[in-house]
C-alpha cells in the first residue's frame, strides 16, 4: 500500500504537470529561479491587465450611456444665449442635468419674488459705490439725532445726500402680490414724511430729476444692480447741470408709485429703478422707467422702459448712457413715452469679420 506522502489526487497531478511545463529544459537551479520570478511578474501583469480591461469595460458602458442622450442640432447656439434651447433628450424625456437646472432656476425666481429688500445693505452699497454719506430723513427726530454722525462722516465723504425710505400701502408680500393697486399708492406715514420735508425745505423748491429705487418683483435685482447704476447716473446728471432730488427707496412698490413721489417732490424727470418680474434665467433683472412730468394720472404710454439691466444682460454703463440720451431728447421735446424714440446707437458686430457659423 502506498504511503500518504506518495498519494496525490488528480488536481495535484494536473498542477504538477502545469508547473513542469513551465520549467526550462536542462536548466540549472538559478535559471529555474529566474524563470519562476519572470513567471510571477507575468502573472501580476495579467492580473493588472484584467483590471484595465474592467476599467475599459466600465468606460465603454459610460460611453454607451452618453450615447443615449441625443444632442440637438442647435447645440452650438447655447454658447450665445441663456435661453432654454437644445436641451437634448433621453428617450421621450429631457436629460437629468437640464431638468435639475430648470428646478434650480425656478426656485431662484421664486425666491427673488418673495425676498424682502435689505435696505441696510442697499444703503451701505450706495455709500460705497457713490462715495456719498446718506442722511436718513425718516423723521425729524432721527434727522436731528443723526446730524452729529453725519458731520463726523464728512471727513470720509465729499457730500451728504438726503435719503427717504417710503412704503406703499402693500405692507407685506402677500398684499403686494394680491393687490397690485396698493403697490401704486403711498401709505399714510410715507405721505406725511414727504409733506414734512416740503414744509421744511420750502414750498417753492423743485428739482429737475428724482431717482426712486423700488424693490418691485425682485429685491435681489435692486440690491445687486441698483447701487452701481446710481453711481453711473449721478455724475452724468451733474454734468448736465440738473438739480437732483433726495434719493428715495420704496418697498412694496409698483412702477406707478414713483409718479406720486415725483409729483410730491416737484421733480420734472422721474427715473424709476425697479426689480423686474424674474425669468427662469434672469432673477436679477433690473428695469428703468423714465417719465417726463410724472403725476398721479400718468399711464404706461407716457413712460420709456429700459429693461434687463444686469451683468448677463444690458451692461450698466450702456444702460446709463441710453437713459441719458432719452432724457436729453425728452428735455427738448417736453415729453416721454411712445412719442419719444430711443435713438441711442449700440455697438454692432464688425461686418468685416467672417460670419460665425452656428450650425
Amino acid at each position: 500500500m502506498p504511503t500518504n506522502d506518495s498519494q496525490m489526487n488528480d488536481s495535484q497531478i494536473q498542477q504538477s504537470n502545469v508547473n513542469t511545463d513551465k520549467l526550462p529544459v536542462n536548466g540549472s537551479r538559478s535559471e529555474t529561479r529566474d524563470f519562476e520570478n519572470k513567471s510571477s511578474k507575468t502573472d501580476d501583469f495579467e492580473t493588472d491587465g484584467s483590471k484595465t480591461g474592467e476599467f475599459e469595460a466600465s468606460k465603454s458602458a459610460t460611453d454607451k450611456q452618453n450615447e443615449l442622450v441625443h444632442l440637438d442640432p442647435w447645440q452650438k447656439l447655447k454658447e450665445y444665449t441663456d435661453s432654454r434651447i437644445a436641451l437634448g433628450r433621453v428617450g421621450c424625456s429631457i436629460p437629468t442635468k437640464p431638468l435639475l437646472k430648470f428646478q434650480l432656476d425656478h426656485a431662484e425666481a421664486k425666491d427673488a419674488v418673495l425676498q424682502d429688500l435689505d435696505i441696510e445693505r442697499l444703503v451701505n452699497d450706495l455709500s460705497t459705490q457713490c462715495h456719498l454719506t446718506f442722511k436718513d430723513m425718516d423723521t425729524e427726530v432721527e434727522a436731528e439725532d443723526s446730524k452729529k454722525s453725519d458731520e463726523q462722516s464728512l471727513d470720509q465723504s465729499d457730500e451728504v445726500w438726503e435719503l427717504f425710505k417710503v412704503m406703499s400701502q402693500a405692507e407685506n408680500k402677500s398684499d403686494y402680490l394680491k393687490r397690485p393697486d396698493w403697490g401704486r399708492l403711498l401709505n399714510t406715514e410715507s405721505s406725511e414724511k414727504l409733506e414734512y420735508f416740503l414744509e421744511q425745505s420750502g414750498t417753492d423748491k423743485s428739482y429737475d430729476v428724482i431717482i426712486v429705487m423700488g424693490d418691485g418683483l425682485s429685491a435681489r435685482a435692486l440690491e445687486e444692480n441698483g447701487p452701481k447704476l446710481v453711481a453711473e447716473l449721478l455724475p452724468l446728471f451733474k454734468e448736465e447741470g440738473w438739480s437732483i432730488a433726495p434719493l428715495v427707496i420704496a418697498t412694496g412698490s409698483r412702477v406707478a408709485l414713483g409718479d406720486k413721489i415725483a409729483e410730491r417732490l416737484k421733480a420734472k424727470m422721474l427715473v424709476m429703478l425697479i426689480g423686474e418680474r424674474p425669468g427662469l434665467s434672469s432673477p436679477d433683472s433690473l428695469g428703468i422707467y423714465y417719465t417726463w412730468d410724472a403725476h398721479t394720472d400718468s399711464h404706461d404710454a407716457m413712460r420709456n422702459c429700459i429693461s434687463n439691466v444686469r451683468a448677463a444682460g444690458l451692461p450698466i454703463k450702456m444702460a446709463a448712457n441710453r437713459l441719458l440720451a432719452l432724457m436729453k431728447k425728452s428735455c427738448e421735446l417736453k415729453l416721454s413715452g411712445v412719442d419719444l424714440k430711443d435713438e441711442q446707437e449700440l455697438p454692432t458686430l464688425d461686418q468685416s469679420q467672417p460670419a460665425i457659423k452656428l450650425l
